[in-house]
């Protein structure tokens, strides 16, 4: 397999591709068995894909290949990859999304090798049986974390498992989650047989990581912040007191998990008739909004809490008018508003300014990435950058807060010729899409996830060495969402290496052709 560091196989391109041990140990893997891949972003998870997609069509050449992925960006860059490195005709590869027509969609499944589509066009298809998954040998599945619940995937495996021929699936993604029944449930939603997970310590894979630097930076919330977060906390506190009292809730601190789960019984009970859960329903929606402006003011700042307040006045329901007629709620909308007046910011936000500027004046050609959770966020610091020299910024949020994908591809290509040097995104930019490496990554705040922390991290440092810098308010749930996120990692790392372990009785091998 091995050209001095090069991958050989008829259907690759000569030294183009390559040679990683890790690659071709999954890769051994993968040949035998339908295979869940887990590795770091940046370590080459389409490589893999490309080599068993040449593996499978070689070994069944009338057969053909399907890469899904979960968004259409995502779509469009897995065909530039398979195209730069299999060494077949380029005719051959067609991507398929809901803007082509079905018509055309029909003739292309038929006609073409390699299919690169979102799983809801494929699913769309094979619902109004327009085509059949007979004759693919190779079904790869992008993202693969996606794969639970009434999503596409598992409709579509289900659908390949009945009808291909020769079946072989393929199952990528860099974080499928922190429990092992989240694990298991993509596990099984995807007819998997084995699992394969590398990390960055192991040491076929540490020659190929780039070194990071990771820091935590934390801030103090200022004295006016603290005032206003006091009187949300009494209001808080006192409507999770009433719903103890009803025993609704057993635990001092329930979740905002556990509140979102007893709004929807007290809804089930609402529709049954249950005059009680009226009034339970009315606290719960009071404590959550509460929350939710707690968590404005903590993670965000002045700027997000007075546009939440404004929102809550043109709210119609009973339990949004109880709480702007509340004392508390009230003076903490004057005291929002003053601060907003007074063009009162985060303190995170003047750390983040004295870092990036930092930065461009230790490396002028720096490129920085920073990820924040609100879209109003996003604005607010692209705004602030903007204003400190030779920071160029450009905003990157999904389509639902108001890009379309052509205007997100558009963004990227900016940023990667060097037209931007700062990006400032939401979670779209979190997965999947190849961001040409950042020197740094700056988490506005940190995210309870296991899976977007992991996917974040995995934007720097794809090249060079990158810093992550996690900017966390103190005494907030900056730093509990920062914890728990380590925590679940750490959990998810344990319960993949125990499933491999116990699937350790099948080495996979390698038929000659690599």
């Amino acid at each position: 397999m091995h050209d001095k560091n090069f991958v050989q196989h008829p259907l690759i391109k000569p030294k183009i591709m390559q040679s990683r041990i890790y690659q071709e140990s999954i890769l051994g893997t993968a040949v035998g068995k339908n295979t869940l891949c887990v590795i770091p972003t940046g370590l080459g998870k389409t490589s893999i894909a490309i080599l068993l997609a040449a593996y499978r069509l070689e070994k069944f050449p009338d057969s053909k290949a399907m890469v899904l992925a979960p968004t259409k960006p995502l779509v469009n860059q897995h065909i530039k990859t398979f195209k730069e490195f299999l060494d077949i005709d380029e005719n051959e590869f067609q991507v398929l999304t809901g803007t082509v027509k079905q018509t055309q969609r029909m003739e292309f499944y038929e006609s073409k090798k390699i299919i690169f589509a979102t799983p809801q066009t494929v699913q769309n298809d094979l619902n109004e049986n327009i085509f059949s998954l007979k004759d693919f040998s190779l079904l790869v599945i992008d993202e693969a974390h996606h794969a639970i619940g009434n999503y596409a995937y598992p409709f579509v495996v289900k659908k390949y498992l009945e009808q291909a021929d020769n079946q072989r699936i393929l199952a990528l993604t860099a974080s499928p989650g922190g429990t092992r029944d989240k694990i298991n449930e993509i596990y099984e939603n995807l007819g998997m047989e084995a699992v394969e997970i590398k990390t960055e310590q192991d040491e076929d894979v540490s020659p190929w990581v780039k070194e990071k630097e990771i820091e935590y930076v934390g801030v103090e919330l200022p004295e006016s912040f603290i005032k206003i977060k006091q009187l949300l906390n009494e209001v808080y506190e006192s409507r999770i007191q009433t719903l103890r009292k009803m025993r609704h809730v057993g635990r001092r601190k329930p979740s905002k998990k556990d509140l979102i789960a007893l709004q929807l019984n007290l809804r089930k009970g609402i529709n049954q008739g249950n005059k009680w859960a009226f009034l339970a329903a009315s606290y719960v929606a009071q404590a959550i909004k509460i929350e939710h402006a707690i968590g404005l003011l903590e993670t965000q700042g002045i700027h997000s809490l007075e546009k939440y307040w404004k929102k809550l006045g043109q709210d119609k329901t009973k339990a949004a008018k109880k709480l702007v007629n509340n004392r508390q709620v009230s003076n903490s909308i004057f005291l929002t508003h003053e601060l907003s007046e007074r063009g009162s910011k985060h303190p995170k936000i003047g750390k983040l300014c004295s870092i990036v500027s930092q930065q461009v004046r230790e490396k002028p050609n720096s490129k920085m990435i920073i990820f924040a959770n609100y879209r109003d966020s996003v604005k607010e610091i692209a705004n602030v950058l903007g204003s400190i020299e030779n920071v160029k910024p450009v905003i990157l949020i999904g389509q639902k807060e108001g890009l379309s994908q052509k205007e997100q591809i558009e963004t990227i290509k900016q940023f990667e010729r060097n037209e931007y040097n700062t990006l400032v995104t939401t979670s779209i930019g979190e997965e999947g899409l190849h961001l040409s490496s950042a020197d740094i990554a700056i988490f506005y705040e940190p995210v309870a996830s296991e899976i977007r922390n992991i996917q974040r991290k995995g934007r720097v440092a794809r090249i060079k060495i990158g810093r992550i810098i996690f900017l966390v308010t103190k005494g907030t749930r900056d730093e509990a969402y920062y914890w728990t996120a380590k925590r679940k990692e750490k959990q998810m790392m344990k319960t993949l290496y125990d499933m491999k372990n116990s699937d350790s009785s099948f080495q996979g091998t390698l038929d000659k052709g690599f």
